[in-house]
């Protein structure tokens, strides 16, 4: 094992740059926040082995060779967690292992669920790369490291050819010139629901779920697509200065890249500990300060917003139930307030200690998908989303992050994210549906909350 400080004036999204051309590259970013979710980002790319699955499918690639079989996605993970598998702490939260996501689709290899949704982008349900070499950017006390465990590489060739690239980069002078659309006009978005009067006709159609009993609450979307004409590695740069967020990402996969500038955290596990951080409560900013104040305290105070999240922190506290220490589960903060460029978000915490005889995999199947992105109770209101929502998910309300070889996790859920694929830009947005919602400003609020997403494509 190799971890050693290096020397540079370089920014993160400028050390990205250097690498973001090398094969499957990524760039797990935190924006902001850096004395508490943001204070560190990690660059990686060339992984050593590449993990994938559609349905049953797995694809598993390493030293130029593929093998394909069929099974559960989330036992084939296992099988790579354990082989990569060792012990060793550190001061800096990941320092090699597995990055990438777990799309919402593989809910259906943890509950018995419809499947009727259109699946019209075609993406991996699952995407890991095994990387052993990567840049840990300490945000809070303006230090970088390069890590390298020797899984498979010599260390110190390896830690000389990336602190190289880095050294040649600042003599040479990085001139990061981000391309904007020529095209002035503003990009045409087109709903999956298609107008906006079908959108809120299947928010009633939960308010009649709700009001018969089925379910409490229920996160309901719609998916935006329009034409991709710049680089998503543009888009990204974009986004990022529009919307810092401290569970940012881009991830460049084969012919898909993901833009993300997500504020939540799915998971995190660190000794023997795992912590959720669902989100539920939005309102966006004010055009004024005397608005912003306004919005902020209306937020604050909002009754239904608030019984709203603590349903939610309610489903939280069953999904680690499963896996914890009995007496262990505990909410740390209930209502905090969190303020982003565009929106504020009311959060919750629930933390618990990890019962030994489960393994990572087993808290990801308990708490898989993020209980403040389906609803409560939880089965009933995925088979509701199912019903209503014309396209899958598929990446949307998953979760994207790192598996360490350590076995610490920290994982986001997909929200603020666009798809980049075939020159076309996808990208979903939400809300929780309870029987106090208004249509009209649950479809309002949905507009809000893409608002970054748009500006960043219409730039």
């Amino acid at each position: 094992m190799l971890i050693k400080e290096i020397q540079t004036k370089l920014d993160s999204f400028q050390l990205y740059s250097i690498f973001k051309d090398k094969k499957n590259s990524f760039f797990l970013d935190s924006g902001m926040d850096y004395d508490k979710l943001g204070k560190y980002s990690f660059i990686g790319f060339d992984p050593i082995e590449i993990i994938k699955s559609k349905n049953d499918n797995i694809e598993i690639k390493k030293d130029g060779k593929t093998e394909k079989f069929k099974g559960d996605p989330f036992e084939a993970l296992r099988k790579i967690i354990n082989k990569y598998k060792m012990d060793y702490n550190t001061d800096i939260p990941f320092i090699g292992g597995l990055v990438g996501y777990l799309s919402y689709d593989l809910c259906h290899f943890v509950e018995d669920l419809p499947r009727t949704a259109i699946d019209d982008v075609d993406i991996p349900d699952m995407y890991f790369g095994v990387y052993d070499g990567i840049i840990a950017i300490d945000h809070r006390n303006e230090k970088v490291y390069i890590a390298i465990l020797g899984v498979k590489n010599d260390e110190e060739e390896l830690f000389n050819y990336i602190y190289g690239e880095i050294k040649s980069a600042e003599e040479k002078g990085l001139d990061i010139e981000i391309k904007y659309r020529d095209d002035k006009e503003d990009m045409e978005f087109k709903s999956n629901f298609e107008t906006e009067e079908k959108y809120r006709e299947s928010i009633e159609k939960v308010r009649s779920y709700i009001k018969s009993g089925d379910i409490y609450q229920a996160n309901l979307t719609q998916r935006f697509e329009c034409d991709l004409d710049i680089e998503p590695y543009d888009l990204y740069a974009k986004l990022r200065h529009i919307n810092p967020a401290p569970f940012a990402s881009f991830l460049d996969i084969d012919d898909l890249k993901i833009v993300s500038s997500s504020p939540e955290r799915f998971i995190k596990i660190k000794d023997g500990i795992i912590e959720t951080r669902p989100i539920k409560g939005t309102i966006n900013r004010g055009s004024t300060k005397e608005d912003d104040e306004k919005n902020r305290e209306i937020l604050i105070n909002s009754k239904k917003d608030q019984a709203e999240l603590l349903m939610i922190v309610d489903l939280e506290r069953n999904d680690l139930g499963k896996i914890a220490k009995t007496g262990t589960v505990d909410v740390t903060e209930l209502f905090h307030l969190e303020e982003y460029s565009t929106v504020y978000h009311l959060v919750s915490t629930v933390v618990a200690e990890i019962d030994k005889k489960n393994d990572i995999v087993d808290c990801l199947k308990a708490t898989f998908p993020g209980g403040s992105i389906t609803g409560a109770p939880k089965i009933r209101a995925m088979e509701i989303i199912d019903e209503l929502e014309p396209t899958q998910r598929n990446i949307y309300t998953g979760s994207i992050g790192y598996i360490g070889f350590n076995e610490d996790i920290d994982l986001n859920i997909v929200i603020r994210t666009i798809v980049c694929k075939n020159d076309k830009a996808y990208f979903q947005v939400g809300g929780g549906i309870t029987w106090d919602s208004d249509p009209k400003l649950e479809y309002e609020e949905t507009l809000h909350k893409a608002k970054a997403l748009m500006d960043s494509l219409n730039k």
